[in-house]
């Protein structure tokens, strides 16, 4: 049986989108993983900020990395954002995804978004669904 770090490390060797992001692994348990990103000019829109995609990628890949960590491939169902702060080049974002219900067919995750200066600049809901096939063999 795979721990939930090796799950995690497999799905990242894969992620070519994860891995242009810049998102470095902190802590992955059951159902919980938080990572962190920091960044760059290629990623801010045409006001100078941060492109809303850039903070919904980052919650978007703890979501993955949390829902499918006990190795039962999972996928998203729903997802949300609400932005609650401006991002900036060189911000250094951290996601925590915590798991709020783990179903035979579905789960549901909320995943907190903070800057640097540990203020919150988006709050992400995701409920995916499970598919029963494993991730790493």
């Amino acid at each position: 049986m795979s721990s939930p770090k090796e799950v995690v490390n497999h799905m990242m060797q894969h992620d070519k989108f994860s891995q242009w992001l810049g998102i470095e692994v902190l802590d992955v348990n059951e159902g919980y993983s938080k990572i962190r990103m920091t960044i760059r000019e290629e990623m801010v829109n045409g006001f100078g900020i941060a492109h809303g995609g850039i903070a919904f990628s980052l919650a978007d890949s703890a979501f993955a990395f949390a829902c499918n960590n006990r190795n039962n491939l999972s996928v998203a169902l729903d997802t949300s954002i609400n932005f609650t702060k401006a991002v900036n080049v060189k911000d250094v974002l951290t996601a925590e995804a915590i798991e709020i219900h783990n179903g035979r067919s579905t789960g549901l995750y909320l995943i907190s978004i903070f800057n640097q200066n540990n203020e919150q600049v988006a709050h992400f809901k995701g409920n995916c669904f499970r598919t029963h096939k494993k991730l790493v063999d």
